[in-house]
């Protein structure tokens, strides 16, 4: 028996998600999580061959159990489905360690049969998605535009961002604004979106 923990904030789709995959003769759903953070515990605590995780979740996003899953669980393979894909979250949940990439629209029998390849070692990403993957532009700020964009991400004002990256208010200022205008953004909050749907962030 494939032995698989399923986590997604949206009950109805869990609960859909498990009634379908008990029907399976050869997979198991052991433990369920509504948020991230929940979803590693149960990881740590059931030790499934297979976390199916929904990338969008409160606290620690798909990715984010990805990542630490990869880090502190290595045996367990991490599929992350989601509703509204983007190449940009592709690029980063493979990053982060995913071996499957699926979206909530995909044929019934499919998340079993992709559940059965990474447990057997193997890699599924959404065809659509890995060719629009693979068409995505190559990230046209520097490292440090990056990094204070990454920073301003969640409205930190030049001055502690300044203090955080060790320089000047003036050359945060204008690694914030080279950001935006290289990305033909209109503020800070649209660069910031841009360079997360393109997975540069």
């Amino acid at each position: 028996m494939i032995r698989v923990l399923l986590a997604d904030d949206e009950e109805l789709v869990r609960v859909a998600v498990a009634a379908l995959l008990g029907l399976e003769p050869d997979i198991e759903v052991v433990a369920q999580a509504a948020e991230g953070r929940a979803a590693v515990d149960a990881a740590l605590a059931h030790r499934p061959d297979v976390a199916v995780v929904d990338l969008e979740m409160p606290g620690l996003d798909g990715i984010g159990v990805a990542a630490e899953l990869t880090r502190a669980l290595p045996a367990c393979a991490v599929v992350v489905l989601t509703g509204h894909g983007r190449p940009g979250h592709l690029r980063q949940a493979l990053t982060a360690g995913a071996r499957g990439f699926l979206p909530k629209g995909s044929p019934g029998g499919a998340l079993a049969d992709v559940i059965r390849r990474v447990h057997t070692g193997g890699r599924y990403v959404d065809p659509s998605l890995a060719a629009d993957a693979l068409t995505l532009p190559a990230c046209p700020l520097t490292p440090r535009e990056l990094e204070t964009l990454r920073l301003a991400e969640f409205g930190a004002p030049v001055a502690v961002i300044a203090r955080r990256v060790h320089l000047s208010t003036g050359t945060v200022r204008n690694h914030l604004s080279a950001a935006v205008q290289k990305l033909g953004a209109a503020d800070r909050t649209e660069a910031v979106r841009t360079a997360r749907d393109n997975g540069w962030l």
